[in-house]
């Protein structure tokens, strides 16, 4: 309940696409049948944002949230615009103080200071300016346990949430709880499986040092260097470039637990943070929490 829990901002990757997704669903952009084409990058101002390891992934929304797919993620981004971004982001506490002693206020930047497609897209799937500590991704997996309600943290156990601060319907948190299922069952998150148990969770790998950014992109063009190679290499295949996420609760349909593993500089969510959430998940529902 200290350290990098409470203190450790760094971007949150994947983890990020349950506000997305929210978002989109709530302003009725997409629905988990949706279907979108498979690729392997998506071109935003012009600069292609590879899929993590370059794979070609697409398809129904629901199995492009379960293996994470950042080309269909951050066009939807764009379509779901940077107001309704933010404003979704804010309704699940980024800027705002997250009301623990110690804490960090996660941040992301204003509406009008996320400019043009690459800049919405990168802040779509966590990357950009987006900061989260494991406290506020933990937040936006329990407001979606808690059919849309974000609840009050407190390190008073006896202490009750009340009804929470409302960010979703319950029928939207509903589907995202739907397809975090997913993730766990046959996605990215299927280290994170326990069996006899239904766990609902978010993976993310977040890259730490990137060539794709909109003012590299920039000083890219205006040197006249050619613009005919991807700009948006992934460098996600090393380890020590990403921070990896999992972000769950269980069990999915009455939830009592909700996790969030961030470990620095460590490989990919699926890989390493999943099976820390398991354990943790396993041990806090053996003591009956």
């Amino acid at each position: 309940m200290a350290g990098i829990g409470l203190e450790g901002l760094q971007p949150p990757g994947s983890t990020f696409k349950m506000v997305t997704l929210t978002g989109a669903l709530a302003a009725h952009i997409a629905t988990p049948r949706t279907v979108f084409p498979y690729a392997s990058y998506a071109t935003l101002d012009g600069v292609k944002l590879n899929n993590a390891n370059g794979e070609n992934c697409g398809g129904t929304l629901e199995l492009a949230f379960a293996v994470s797919c950042n080309s269909v993620f951050t066009p939807l981004g764009v379509k779901l615009g940077a107001a309704r971004l933010v404003a979704m982001a804010e309704r699940f506490g980024f800027n705002h103080d997250p009301g623990v002693p110690g804490a960090a206020e996660s941040t992301l930047p204003a509406a009008s200071a996320i400019q043009g497609e690459l800049d919405v897209g990168s802040t779509a799937i966590g990357q950009g300016e987006v900061l989260a500590t494991p406290l506020q991704m933990a937040s936006v997996a329990a407001s979606i346990a808690d059919d849309g309600r974000r609840p009050t943290p407190s390190f008073l156990p006896a202490k009750t949430s009340g009804s929470g601060v409302g960010v979703t319907s319950a029928s939207v948190a509903r589907t995202v709880r739907h397809l975090m299922i997913g993730v766990v069952r046959f996605g990215t998150g299927t280290a994170a499986a326990i069996p006899g148990v239904t766990v609902a969770g978010k993976t993310g790998t977040a890259e730490l040092k990137t060539p794709c950014s909109p003012a590299s992109e920039a000083s890219r063009r205006e040197s006249g260097e050619s613009s005919k190679e991807p700009a948006c290499q992934s460098s996600e295949s090393e380890a020590s470039n990403t921070d990896a996420w999992f972000a769950a609760f269980a069990p999915a349909l009455h939830p009592r637990i909700v996790v969030c593993v961030l470990l620095v500089k460590d490989g990919a969510g699926g890989t390493t943070a999943a099976p820390v959430a398991r354990q943790v998940l396993e041990a806090g529902l053996r003591a009956g929490v």
